[in-house]
């Protein structure tokens, strides 16, 4: 059996110099599909050229991140200026894209300490919602410190196949976005995360992805995550729920083809 990355970030700098490397090693480790996010306007080219290069491996899904990070080393809360300047691209490259992502709200405090500024990533977060339902696209969620919030914009704005990756939020919480028919991605930092672990003790595996979120969120801190390391997050799931971990693999594919319809042409299940 083998995996879907239903969220990962090949376009960093991490991966600048081994990118070949590290898909070929994903590949020999199984994983059927990356699905690569993007972060703000920069990323897009980038991910573009890696799905033409890897078509029916590597998945694009452009969109504006909540935090942008441009130029590197500074990070400040998303405006809607960003997002003027990303979605002329997003237009251009529409008919190749798998989701609109990586989207959503992080109100930390350090990037959204003012209600301005949460105000602001609804906004923009509120305009990808209707963007994704006009292409008929799912979507790629974050939502750091604002899970509720989050849920509850999504399910107001009608938004449908909806992906919350590694969700930071309580339970019962998430459990609200189940109700709507949302699926939650795990990364392998399950291992070493007490909340993820308790999430994934409550959700149902009918509602759970996997993904590795690379380069972050691996299985140790300050160490690059690598796709390959999905099945780490497989296994622990796998150990929670004291089920095979082939039924993990089996029921998390199944449930990425259904966020991500358009996967259903190259995997065939």
């Amino acid at each position: 059996m083998g995996a879907v990355d239903c969220h990962c970030h090949l376009a960093a700098p991490e991966f600048q110099g081994d990118i070949e490397y590290v898909l070929e090693e994903a590949k020999k480790s199984r994983v059927l599909a990356l699905v690569v996010v993007a972060e703000h306007a920069g990323d897009f080219e980038k991910i573009i050229q890696l799905s033409e290069r890897y078509p029916g491996f590597v998945f694009g899904c452009l969109g504006v991140h909540p935090v942008q990070s441009i130029p590197a080393g500074s990070e400040r809360s998303v405006t809607l200026k960003d997002l003027d300047e990303a979605l002329p691209l997003i237009e251009l490259y529409k008919d190749r894209l798998l989701a609109i992502g990586e989207v959503g709200l992080d109100f930390t405090p350090r990037f959204a300490s003012a209600d301005e500024q949460k105000e602001e990533q609804r906004q923009v977060l509120r305009k990808q919602i209707q963007l994704a339902k006009q292409l008929d696209l799912p979507l790629n969620v974050h939502s750091r410190s604002a899970g509720g919030p989050t849920i509850n914009l999504l399910k107001e704005q009608g938004a449908e196949k909806v992906l919350l990756h590694a969700f930071d939020g309580k339970p019962s919480v998430a459990l609200e976005g189940v109700k709507a028919g949302y699926f939650f991605s795990i990364p392998p930092s399950i291992i070493r995360s007490e909340q993820k672990q308790k999430l994934v003790k409550q959700l149902p595996l009918e509602s759970i992805c996997l993904e590795t979120d690379s380069p972050a969120l691996g299985p140790e801190k300050q160490v690059r995550n690598e796709p390959k390391n999905i099945f780490i997050a497989a296994e622990y799931i796998a150990k929670i729920k004291e089920i095979s971990v082939e039924e993990v693999l089996n029921v998390t594919t199944h449930n990425a083809l259904k966020v991500f319809p358009k996967l259903k042409n190259f995997l065939g299940k």
